[in-house]
């Protein structure tokens, strides 16, 4: 009995690995974790210093070993505290056309000089729900191209005001303005503070009503809308270079929550408010949502179908 069950057992054997093999990649919040406390080892992480640089060397090791191009944009910021060197990191996986979807976010930490801020959610969150997010699409199968954008400088260097922040984002839409590839940029999905126990998004009012629309929506059919309530919030991040360029963008960001628990921009941002549950319901709503989104950009709707955000005002918390 045991001999004519072997060949069968073998043969479910080989056909179960071949389906796995075929099964898109699923997001795995235990990698993005696992990054994070790598991304919170090197300590706090300001724009210029060697920690950011370690940092971005380790986006560098990460990517390159999924197969996927990565190159830097560096750039020189003007600044209160003077000029300081910036860098972006763009990684790029190349779909069936070449205009693209940029997925964001930053990963410089705010200074303060009174303790050590490690940015474990702000800064440190979205750049390791990043890294993962590219694991997966680098597996699929994509419509169109698909870009992993992780920003520096998007912290102010004193109090958020005029100026003093998202200089990573601005200098990327501008470089793509100046160089003509603005108008391939069909649609920006940011990421920020998006692993804190029990998240709650905020439901950002600036963002493009369409793409805020689908992911909400999407979170409630897999039954999670109760981390994506229905109130409204402006956010002020980098998205709004975007917005501002025409481009449909949309933030997906944990803040009011965050705040309000006393730890945002506090020495309290630490890996034990990191809940790898969060950072798996962000990443199932996003995938889940994806093919809407695609489909939607797929029948030619413009970049400047985006709304054109209302004057800047203050976050709510006042943000940086």
């Amino acid at each position: 009995m045991k001999r004519t069950l072997l060949p069968a057992l073998a043969a479910s054997l080989v056909l179960a690995l071949a389906l796995g093999a075929a099964t898109p990649a699923s997001f795995d919040s235990g990698r993005a974790y696992q990054h994070l406390r790598q991304i919170v080892s090197f300590g706090p992480r300001p724009s210029g210093s060697p920690a950011l640089d370690a940092t971005r060397r380790y986006f560098h090791q990460q990517l390159k070993a999924l197969g996927v191009q990565v190159v830097d944009q560096t750039f020189e910021a003007s600044t209160p505290l003077g000029p300081i060197k910036m860098t972006n990191v763009i990684a790029t996986i190349p779909g069936a056309r070449p205009e693209r979807i940029v997925f964001g976010g930053h990963f410089d930490t705010k200074i303060f000089h009174e303790f050590p801020f490690v940015g474990a959610n702000d800064g440190g969150s979205s750049a390791a729900f990043l890294l993962e997010l590219a694991r997966v699409l680098k597996a699929r199968k994509n419509p169109l191209t698909m870009e992993i954008l992780f920003l520096d400088g998007e912290e102010a260097t004193g109090e958020w005001r005029e100026g003093d922040h998202t200089y990573g984002s601005r200098h990327y839409v501008n470089v793509a303005k100046r160089e003509g590839t603005l108008k391939q940029l069909r649609a920006f999905v940011l990421i920020d503070m998006v692993g804190s126990r029990d998240v709650m998004l905020d439901r950002d009012t600036n963002s493009t009503a369409w793409l805020l629309d689908t992911i909400w929506r999407t979170a409630s059919k897999l039954g999670l809308q109760e981390h994506f309530p229905p109130a409204p919030s402006p956010v002020e991040d980098d998205h709004l270079e975007f917005l501002e360029a025409g481009v449909p963008a949309v933030d997906i960001i944990d803040l009011n929550h965050y705040a309000q628990a006393g730890w945002w921009h506090t020495r309290e941002d630490t890996l034990d408010k990191i809940s790898a549950r969060s950072l798996q319901i962000v990443g199932d709503v996003l995938m889940a949502a994806l093919p809407a989104i695609e489909a939607r950009l797929g029948k030619g709707l413009p970049a400047s179908g985006a709304k054109t955000p209302p004057a800047k005002t203050k976050k709510t918390p006042v943000r940086r």
